[in-house]
């Protein structure tokens, strides 16, 4: 696709024109009935929704912007990744150069020029600029019923470096909304925007911020985008947009983009915190609440009708699964580049991606492959990978369990299994022993197959052993008795013998559920257990300071009692939705689907 949108309008015209775009004109609330509606249309893999009347709100709202992987490429289009395709192969070709070469380059040249920003006049997001601030009056979403309040779930922070202005970061990280006037800032561990704060925080300093809504696509994506430290964000947008980006000068600490739908001119205060959360995530359960800093808005610009963004995460697959599809699509060809021993590199959505990543590396040396694996694990957001599985021969990282059989079939579980405690852990994932902290594992699977997969169990269960599925070639899910009635089945179970000759036993609270599809699989087992704590086998012994282990492996994915609750809607405003249906939707063409499953079998 060639599209290239100028603004969030631009993107909204073309989803009108495609018939892929609804406008729900019937009253609706913020609090918790429009996000249920969101997740009923996206369920059944719907169009975006443009709600025109959001009760005690003065602005229209739209969501289910990338909710479907069509309109997600159409925000993108081919462009880009063609530009980054390129760029990848000068840089593999172009040294030493020569003026043949440099002639054969001259196309990238004038794309290149249009990368950047450019200096505006003036522009719609300047229409209305106040002091008189009312955050209270956005139709910010309230999104599962224990979440701490509205959150503002598409906002693009940007922020630049107090001793470089020009090291900016765009990042997106939720904000809930406190009052009129401030709102909660969620820089996680590893976001550009904390490692500003944290400059400023050192010195006593207030640090600068500006928070845009709305705008080209671009801008949303390539806050998203997992880009090395101090790479400008607005690089990658200006080259998904195709043109420089218009900025306005003089309404704040820094320039505004001038085609935004809003702007939230104000300054986050050293050492001053307030709980944040919970709030329903897109792991699929509730991260819990924190103390975090606080944004305090001085000034709002907008445009005079403005469009208010957002969306609503959740159990897979919701909109931040296709736009992260999409942006390891776009970002693939640089891995490569970066890492030159690392082919093909994939994280799943279904995980939350954090939990899980795969890898097809060099081995051109005997254990080559860990040096790659431990520089996956040390390259920006990858850091922040709980479980990575490696491979030195080709199979499709995108097609899990096509991977996850190569990998078993191939696996010394004695000395290809590592597990490193006592690690930094992404700040949504709640298996670890406390927020920000956990343990990493790394599981290789290297060479020729060295066994044939058992793909059929005719032996007997355990005790406590209620129900056995295989879920693939060479592993078994299990259902096993609740980990508040026995912590330590596990151990029991691996030590059984019952299992023998199978590489890999996971177990679940529910094995009928958890093999029903990969999707199933991967959320109910990756986002479950921390290699630390829930990697079990039927034996382990120190082999040079090295845990070796003899199968089977056994993983405990069952839910433990500290993890948070589970992702679902409140039955009285189910009950409103499915009652309201038809008045949202008049015409009597939009499909309602499963929120409380979502895409899950």
């Amino acid at each position: 696709m060639t599209y290239a949108f100028t603004d969030l309008r631009a993107f909204l015209d073309q989803l009108r024109r495609d018939n892929d775009l609804v406008t729900v004109e019937a009253p609706i609330d913020s609090h918790l009935e429009a996000a249920e509606i969101h997740r009923r249309v996206i369920a059944a893999g719907g169009p975006a929704l443009l709600f025109t009347n959001v009760t005690g709100s003065d602005f229209r709202l739209v969501t289910n912007l990338f909710g479907t992987a069509r309109r997600a490429e159409m925000a993108f289009g081919e462009r880009p990744l063609r530009l980054i395709r390129r760029l990848v192969h000068l840089a593999e070709t172009l040294l030493p150069p020569s003026p043949g070469k440099l002639w054969d380059a001259r196309d990238i040249g004038g794309e290149l020029f249009k990368v950047g920003t450019r200096r505006v006049q003036s522009g719609p997001v300047v229409d209305r600029v106040t002091s008189d601030v009312r955050l209270d009056r956005l139709p910010a979403l309230t999104c599962w019923p224990d979440d701490g309040g509205p959150f503002i779930t598409l906002p693009l922070v940007y922020t630049t470096h107090p001793d470089r202005p020009g090291a900016s970061n765009l990042g997106m990280y939720r904000m809930q909304i406190y009052d009129a006037r401030s709102t909660g800032m969620h820089w996680q561990i590893g976001k550009g925007g904390g490692f500003h704060y944290a400059v400023a925080e050192g010195r006593g300093q207030s640090l600068p911020a500006t928070v845009f809504l709305g705008g080209p696509p671009a801008l949303i994506l390539s806050a998203i985008a997992p880009l090395p430290e101090n790479v400008p964000d607005l690089m990658l947008a200006s080259l998904i947009a195709g043109r420089r980006l218009s900025q306005v000068h003089g309404s704040g600490p820094h320039p505004l983009l001038a085609d935004a739908e809003f702007a939230l001119l104000g300054e986050v205060p050293p050492r001053l915190r307030r709980p944040e959360g919970p709030f329903g995530d897109h792991y699929g359960y509730y991260s819990l609440q924190h103390d975090y800093p606080v944004f305090q808005v001085q000034r709002l610009a907008h445009r005079h009708d403005a469009i208010f963004p957002a969306t609503v995460v959740g159990k897979p697959r919701q909109e931040d699964f296709f736009i992260g599809d999409l942006l390891q699509e776009l970002l693939s060809p640089l891995f490569p580049l970066v890492m030159p021993a690392v082919e093909k590199l994939w994280s799943y959505g279904e995980t939350g991606y954090h939990s899980l990543a795969a890898a097809v590396v060099k081995q051109r040396y005997k254990r080559e492959a860990m040096a790659s694996a431990f520089r996956i694990l040390g390259e920006g957001q990858l850091s922040l990978t709980k479980f990575l599985l490696v491979t030195d021969r080709y199979v499709d990282v995108k097609n899990f369990r096509a991977t996850f059989e190569h990998i078993l079939a191939r696996t010394h579980v004695e000395t290809d299994l590592y597990v490193f405690s006592n690690l930094s852990m992404d700040t949504l994932d709640y298996t670890g022993p406390t927020v920000n902290e956990g343990s990493k594992g790394v599981w290789l699977g290297l060479g020729d197959p060295v066994r044939e997969l058992p793909r059929q169990f005719n032996g007997t269960a355990p005790a406590g052993v209620t129900d056995v599925r295989v879920y693939c070639g060479g592993c078994l899910v299990v259902s096993a008795p609740a980990y508040s009635a026995e912590p330590d089945a596990p151990a029991r179970i691996a030590a059984s013998g019952a299992f023998s000759g199978w590489p890999l036993v996971v177990l679940s609270d529910d094995a009928a559920r958890a093999t029903r599809s990969d999707m199933n699989f991967l959320w109910t087992t990756f986002t479950r257990f921390e290699p630390a704590a829930d990697i079990h086998a039927a034996d382990r012994r120190i082999v040079r300071n090295h845990i070796a282990y003899t199968g089977p492996i056994v993983i405990d994915a069952r839910l433990k009692p500290w993890y948070p609750k589970e992702l679902s809607c409140r039955d009285d405003i189910a009950a409103l939705v499915t009652k309201r249906w038809s008045e949202y939707f008049p015409a009597g063409n939009i499909a309602m689907g499963d929120s409380e499953r979502a895409h899950l079998d």
